[in-house]
Order: structure tokens, then sequence, then C-alpha cells
């Protein structure tokens, strides 16, 4: 199976040499690369430009958008702005952040799960941060959520769910999607990736308000948003997050902004959701 990998880029100096020096080394190496600058004021394009002039499969798009944070948004738009750029043919469609460190076999590991199970949809590994010179599993989702930082889709889900959002819930609402197209979601726990800059290091205060509006475009309702809210806010250790996840959700559901699926597709998410919550609570057995 073939990969093609989009990175987007804003003023990674600090970290994407590191990420494309992990992605030169694979055991098993992609068939192109494609950073997305995107409208860097440091030396990103500088650097990702040494690595393009000796390994001519890396290459730079340069785009111009607004240059401050955009939880969601941003990310996602630099990389549907990438797509159009890709060449050659793939079976595996990967969305990397630019500031990991992967393992030397991370994507022949991800293609050996894919060639083997053909019934999973995304992939990705576990992410690390480093705490006290030690390297920590990043707990802010469920262990089989697969992080936005490193997505692997197979090139018929990305196509099914319509591929990516461009707003905040992204990286959530395309794995419930999957499933509502009954393809399955994993992630390898043998594949620590290590997450140089943590999530949320640059966030605003209106990050929050975003989040809880993701909540209800998603689809999940006031009960849902509440459990999840509560949830993100202890293990981020900001528990005052909380109100501010219900508050993003009211003003989303007073301004009757567009949800992100249509309403099939959200009885299905509810449906899922309150599932895996009882199932979480012992109430129901996992299927």
């Amino acid at each position: 199976m073939n990969y093609s990998v989009i990175i987007p880029a804003h003023n990674e100096e600090a970290f994407i040499g590191i990420t494309l020096q992990s992605l030169i080394k694979q055991s098993v190496l992609p068939s192109e690369i494609i950073v997305v600058n995107d409208h860097s004021s440091d030396k990103t394009q500088t650097i990702v430009e040494q690595f393009s002039h000796n390994h001519p499969w890396i290459r730079l798009i340069n785009r111009t958008s607004k240059a401050e944070h955009q939880p969601g948004s941003k990310v996602v738009l630099a990389f549907l702005a990438g797509l159009p750029h890709l060449t050659k043919p793939y079976d595996i469609l990967v969305k990397l952040d630019a500031d990991l460190d992967l393992p030397l076999n991370y994507f022949e590991q991800i293609i050996n799960e894919f060639s083997h199970n053909p019934k999973v949809g995304i992939l990705g590994g576990h992410a690390y941060i480093e705490k006290n010179n030690q390297w920590r599993l990043e707990q802010l989702t469920d262990p089989d959520h697969v992080r936005g930082a490193f997505k692997s889709y197979r090139k018929e889900v990305y196509e099914a769910i319509g591929g990516l959002r461009p707003q905040m819930g992204w990286d959530t609402v395309d794995e419930l999607l999957a499933k509502y197209h009954n393809w399955e979601v994993y992630t390898l726990t043998n594949l620590k990736v290590k997450h140089l800059k943590p999530t949320g290091a640059n966030y605003q205060p209106e990050a929050l308000l975003k989040q809880g509006g993701a909540y209800y475009t998603l689809g999940y309702g006031f009960w849902i948003t509440t459990i999840a809210a509560l949830k993100l806010a202890i293990n981020k250790r900001k528990p005052f997050y909380f109100v501010g996840y219900l508050q993003g959700y009211f003003d989303a559901k007073n301004a009757q902004l567009p949800k992100m699926v249509n309403r099939e597709e959200e009885r299905f998410i509810r449906q899922y959701r309150w599932h895996k919550i009882l199932e979480k609570l012992g109430i129901r057995k996992s299927q």
C-alpha cells in the first residue's frame, strides 16, 4: 500500500525539521510529502526547502492566511490546500502536524494494520509529551481516539465521510462518520509518537467557546455535551474550562449554527455516544 502525507505548518521552525527527519528515515517511505507553509513568518519555509532539495518527493506549498491561531479551521484549511497538489496514487492519506517525532517503523506498522484488517478506516498511534525529562502518554482523549495530529485514512473512508470539515471538532466527526459508514477506528498502542508541542499550547480563551460550539454542531445535545465537557475539563486539569465549553454550546445553539452532520448521522452519533457512556458505566456490555 502507498501512502501520501500532507503537513500543515505555521511557524514551526523549532520542530518541522525533526518531523521531516523522522519521515525520511521511515522503514517504508511515503510516495510524497506536501508541506503547506501556512503564512509562516519564521524559517519554516527555508527548512522545508532544504529537505526538498535533497528529497524531491518532499514539496513545499505556500499559503496566505490569517496569522492568528484558529482552532480547528486553520489547520484543516491548510491541509485541504495541499490535497490538489498530490500527484501520485495513494491508498492511505495522512494528515500530520509539524511538531512530531515518529517511530521509524511507524508507517510500516500502519500499512501492515490496514493490509491485514480490511474493516479499518482510520489509524494512528498514541501521543506522548515530555514531562520532567520523561515521555508520558498525553491523556486528553479516549485511548481508542486517533489524535488529529497524526491521522491515517484509508482512501475510500476519506471519500466516504466527505473529507475533513474546516472547524473545531473535525477530528471527532471524521471518526464518528467513519463508524456510521461501518468502518473501524483503531489506535496502535505500540506506536509512541513524541508530540513536541503539547495540544492547545497556543490556544486562546475563545477556543473554549469553539470547543463548546463543536459539541452542538456535532449533534451531541445538552446531556452528552455536559458529560463530554466535564470529562475534557478534568483531563486538562482545568475545571473552569467546563463553564466555557457550556457557554460555547449555548452560544452555538442560540445562533443556530449549521450542524456538521445531517439528521440521520446525528441520530447515529447520539446513539453511539450514549452506548459508549453506558458501556463505561458498566450498564451496557461492549460490542
